[in-house]
Parts: structure tokens; C-alpha cells; sequence
């Protein structure tokens, strides 16, 4: 997953644990908020991604 800030962006894989796979210029407590917020919605985060991919 992506996410962006107008002081830079980052990736953080979703599997199989929520961690940071890489930073571009967020300051550590961006990461915290990213990291905190994301796994508040992991599961509605996965099903749309599993919805984004059907065929």
C-alpha cells in the first residue's frame, strides 16, 4: 500500500505482517499515524483490493 504526504510518500506491505517497506522523506511520526491507520482498516483495505482484482 501507498501513501503519500506533502512532505513525502511511503509502501508498506500489508502481508503477511503490516510493516514499512519503504520511505521517502515521512518524518517517523507520519509512519506511526500511516501504520496506526492502516491497521485500524486492514480488513476493508484487503476486501477492496480482492474486489479490485476480480474477474
Amino acid at each position: 500500500m501507498h501513501v503519500q504526504h506533502a512532505s513525502g510518500e511511503a509502501k508498506f506491505w500489508l502481508e503477511p505482517e503490516l510493516e514499512l517497506a519503504q520511505n521517502y522523506g515521512l518524518a517517523p511520526i507520519r509512519i506511526n499515524t500511516a501504520l496506526r491507520i492502516i491497521g485500524e482498516h486492514r480488513d476493508e483495505i484487503r476486501a477492496a483490493w480482492e474486489k479490485h482484482f476480480e474477474r
